[in-house]
């Protein structure tokens, strides 16, 4: 899939965008806000971008390597046709250690699957249009 042909077609929206953020595979998302996670201790955190997935595109989330050879796991969902809005994901340190970044670090893979063909039901949840850290709504 083109990431740049579908920003160029407006089915795909990420912004703030990052020229250096998009790689072979995906597009690197970054992190909102300074963190740091002690052992054993959970957080949600935000991307510092928002994006706008097409109707006709799915999206895929996956952590860097980087965090998970440092312990760090993450419960990561499928972004559905249709959402925009930042993500929430929920952050984990596994390890014996403390666990930092800071704002704008990369620490998310969002890569993009093309539909056969348009969804016939678009994203109209909960957490449509989310701004920075949504805890759970019910």
């Amino acid at each position: 899939m083109e990431i740049e042909k579908c920003l160029k077609d407006g089915s795909l929206v990420i912004a703030p965008f990052e020229d250096s953020c998009l790689n072979g595979a995906g597009y690197d998302l970054r992190l909102d806000r300074e963190l740091a996670l002690q052992p054993r201790e959970h957080r949600l955190v935000a991307t510092l971008e928002k994006v706008e997935i097409g109707e006709n595109l799915t999206g895929t989330l996956h952590i860097r390597s980087t965090l998970a050879r440092s312990g760090i796991i993450a419960s990561l969902a499928l972004v559905d046709p249709g959402f925009r809005g930042q993500l929430t994901v929920s952050l984990f340190n596994a390890s014996a250690t403390p666990f930092r970044m800071t704002k704008n670090d990369k620490f998310l893979q969002l890569v993009l699957h093309h539909l056969g063909t348009k969804t016939q039901r678009p994203y109209a949840g909960k957490y449509q249009d989310s701004q920075g850290i949504v805890n759970t709504r019910q």
